[in-house]
C-alpha cells in the first residue's frame, strides 16, 4: 500500500509539471536558464526542467533565511538516495522512487543555492558531481540486487551501469582535453528520470497484472516497468557513449590539425 501512494504521489507531482509547462507557456517568456543546457531528452524537456526549476524557487528562498549551504544539500542528498537502494533491492519500488526523486531534486537545490549565494567553485562542483554518480550507483545497484536472482534482470542492469559510466567518462575526457563536451542523450538527469519512472509505475502496472510473473525468463509482471527502463538506459546510453567518444575523436583531431 506504501509503494501505490508513493507512486500515486509521484503521479500527481508529474500532473502538477505538465500543468505548470502548460501554464508558463502562456506567461511573458523568462531568462533562459543555461543550467539545463544539454540536460533535457526525450522524456526529460528543458521545459518541463524549467518548470520543476520555478516550482522551488518557494524552498529556495526558505533555505536562504536558515543558511542552509550548497554542499550542506549535496551531502543530505546521498541519505534518500541511499535509502532508496535499499528499499528498491527489497521490491519497494514506489517509495523508493519517491526518495530517489526527492535525492535528484536536492542535486537541483543545491545548483539553485550556489547560483543564489554566488558561491560556486571548481571543488564545489567536483563534490556535487561525486555525489551525483553515487546517487546513480545507489540506485542501479539496488535494482541490481533485487535482479540477483533474474539473468534478464541482472544483465539489464549491469547494461545500464555500463552506459551510465561511459556517457560520463565521454564527457569528462573532453574536458580533460580540453574540448566543450557534445551534447547528446541520456545525461545523468535523463537517465534518473527513466530509471525512477520504470521504479515508480511499477507499483500501478501491478494493479493491471498482479504478483510475479515471467515468460522465457523475462518479468511482464510488477517488474516489466523496470526492465523496460532499464533496457531503455541501457540500450540508449551506450549508443550516445558511443557517438561522444567518436566525437570527441573527431574534436581531438581537428584541435591537433589546427594548432
Amino acid at each position: 500500500m506504501v509503494d501505490l501512494v508513493s507512486s500515486l504521489v509521484l503521479s500527481a507531482f508529474v500532473v502538477s509539471v505538465a500543468l505548470g509547462w502548460v501554464l508558463f507557456g502562456l506567461l511573458p517568456a523568462r531568462a533562459h536558464n543555461h543550467r539545463l543546457d544539454g540536460h533535457a531528452g526525450i522524456l526529460l524537456g528543458h521545459g518541463l526542467m524549467e518548470v520543476a526549476y520555478r516550482m522551488f524557487e518557494p524552498l529556495l528562498r526558505v533555505l536562504v533565511a536558515l543558511r542552509v549551504t550548497p554542499n550542506m544539500v549535496t551531502a543530505f542528498s546521498l541519505l534518500p538516495a541511499l535509502v532508496s537502494a535499499v528499499l528498491v533491492a527489497m521490491g519497494h519500488f514506489g517509495l523508493g522512487a519517491l526518495l530517489a526523486t526527492a535525492s535528484g531534486f536536492c542535486d537541483m537545490v543545491d545548483g539553485m543555492l550556489a547560483r543564489h549565494y554566488n558561491s560556486m567553485s571548481d571543488a564545489g562542483g567536483l563534490f556535487d558531481a561525486a555525489v551525483d554518480r553515487y546517487g546513480e550507483y545507489f540506485l542501479l545497484a539496488g535494482l541490481a540486487v533485487y535482479f540477483r536472482g533474474s539473468l534478464v534482470g541482472l544483465v539489464l542492469c549491469l547494461g545500464a551501469v555500463l552506459g551510465s559510466f561511459m556517457v560520463s567518462y565521454g564527457s569528462a575526457k573532453a574536458e580533460a582535453l580540453g574540448i566543450e563536451p557534445p551534447k547528446g542523450a541520456m545525461r545523468r538527469a535523463e537517465r534518473a528520470v527513466y530509471v525512477i519512472s520504470g521504479c515508480g509505475v511499477a507499483p500501478l502496472w501491478e494493479l493491471v497484472v498482479p504478483g510475479e510473473r515471467t515468460f522465457s525468463a523475462i518479468a511482464y509482471g510488477r517488474e516489466l516497468p523496470v526492465e523496460l527502463a532499464l533496457l531503455i538506459v541501457a540500450l540508449v546510453a551506450n549508443v550516445s557513449a558511443v557517438r561522444r567518444m567518436l566525437r570527441v575523436a573527431e574534436l581531438a583531431r581537428a584541435k591537433r590539425a589546427a594548432g
